[in-house]
């Protein structure tokens, strides 16, 4: 219908007003669906915004030369755990993602426990969205430590308020983010790589073995959670069953290849030991060193555009998943409320409140560690569904839960040599939800 409206715009206006006024309402409804081009979109943005821009340093520190190979080995269990989700959802036709999964299956009780920690961990992300985006921005101002919180709170209120206009808007903006930043991130990655030298992959630091590969992924995990957010949207999309797959793994790919590129150019510019230094910009001072004021500019922008479109992907995906468990009894009915753009405004509210207030008191490091891990958690059980449901090509299914399982031990192991403290914070939440959700929904439900 999109394509002939452009082709035979007065053919169209014919057939609408031949409808029934109920038509023309569902007519006008699935006009503001997302095609192709804003499902892929939102997905990308909800992986690059957490990824390359806000972890890079982190897994530098972590893995060294062998950065690259972290987005790599992560990438693929994130591509395995995307076809677990393209296919659980095409499965149960519904929005909601892992909460729906598991309730299909009569896990209720499991499903709502789990929802309740996967809100957790999309606030945590969101938080670190508003963080990069603070500090990349307040870089170019420098007129204070005040001004990177005070402008990660801002842009999650700003966003609040464009998501909360409804799918039409959130969705063309995110297309105009998502294809800003990648063409300035490319544009850098080409810019280093052309001054090819090897050695600026270990400039300044120790050399370290493949095996750092593998831990540096599980720690920075959460640089791939934005895929699973369309399987909230569902509803929102055009023809899922044709659409979702094939945006869901292309995005995943296409992020890989971008995380590699970047990685490995920027080291190139600067070296390893300054990404780490200065990891809260990174990409500011690699641009800086390419093209000068330009650079810095160029990359600001970009950073600014790709922490936005996250956070607006995130907000609008999450909002949704609250609302379906809301409507089945498992948050306050508050949340299921909609207003006259059919969209979760309570939900969103108190999303950004929450994530607010994180990327204003927590620090980069300590947010990604805590949301890698419950994200890995998720990812797993996931991948575990979709082999015992014998979804097509339930082997990588297998393989993504396997994956997610070693990660989930690495990560655990990393932060309790490193920090333990993200650690700790998760399991006792994890804890509290298991036992206080039961109480807390008897109190809420009468």
């Amino acid at each position: 219908m999109d394509d002939s409206a452009h082709k035979y715009p007065a053919l169209c206006v014919l057939i609408q007003k031949s409808l029934k006024p109920e038509n023309r309402i569902q007519m006008s409804q699935q006009t503001k669906k997302m095609g192709f081009n804003a499902t892929w979109s939102m997905a990308v943005g909800g992986m690059v915004g957490g990824g390359i821009f806000s972890v890079l340093g982190v897994v530098i520190h972590t893995a060294g030369q062998w950065a690259w190979a972290s987005f790599l080995i992560a990438g693929l269990i994130a591509l395995a755990s995307a076809h677990s989700y393209s296919q659980l959802s095409l499965k149960y036709e519904k929005s909601g993602g892992a909460f729906v999964f598991l309730s299909e299956i009569n896990h209720e009780g499991f499903a709502g426990s789990l929802s309740w920690v996967l809100i957790l961990g999309y606030v945590l992300t969101i938080s670190v969205y508003a963080f990069t985006f603070g500090h990349y921005v307040a870089h170019v101002f420098e007129f204070g430590s005040w001004l990177p919180r005070v402008l990660g709170f801002g842009i999650i209120a700003v966003l609040a308020l464009v998501n909360m206009r409804g799918v039409g808007d959130s969705s063309r903006l995110e297309i105009i983010t998502v294809w800003g930043k990648l063409f300035v991130l490319l544009g850098l990655s080409i810019f280093g790589l052309f001054q090819w030298n090897p050695q600026e992959l270990t400039a300044g630091i120790e050399g370290r073995p493949f095996t750092a590969a593998i831990v540096g992924a599980a720690t920075i995990f959460m640089a791939y959670e934005g895929f699973q957010l369309l399987s909230y949207d569902y509803e929102d999309i055009r023809n899922p069953k044709k659409i979702l797959p094939r945006a869901t793994i292309t995005a995943v790919v296409s992020v890989i290849v971008i995380y590699i590129l970047v990685t490995v150019g920027a080291s190139m510019l600067v070296g390893a030991e300054t990404l780490i230094e200065k990891e809260e910009i990174a990409l500011s001072i690699a641009g800086q060193r390419a093209l000068g004021t330009t650079g810095l500019a160029l990359v600001t922008v970009a950073a600014a555009f790709s922490t936005g479109s996250a956070i607006n992907a995130t907000l609008f995906s999450t909002a949704r998943l609250m609302e379906n468990v809301a409507e089945k009894k498992d948050l306050p009915h508050i949340f299921a409320i909609e207003n006259d753009a059919n969209i979760p405004y309570y939900a969103i509210l108190i999303i950004a409140a929450l994530a607010a207030i994180l990327s204003a008191i927590g620090s980069l490091g300590m947010l990604v560690d805590a949301a890698s891990l419950i994200f890995l958690i998720t990812f797993g059980i996931v991948n575990f569904l979709g082999y015992r449901q014998k979804v097509k090509y339930r082997i990588f299914c297998l393989l993504g839960a396997l994956g997610c399982l070693l990660a989930m031990l690495l990560s655990s192991y990393e932060q309790l040599q490193t920090n333990p403290l993200p650690l700790l914070t998760i399991v006792a939440l994890v804890l509290l939800v298991i036992i206080g959700r039961p109480y807390v929904l008897k109190r809420i439900t009468g």
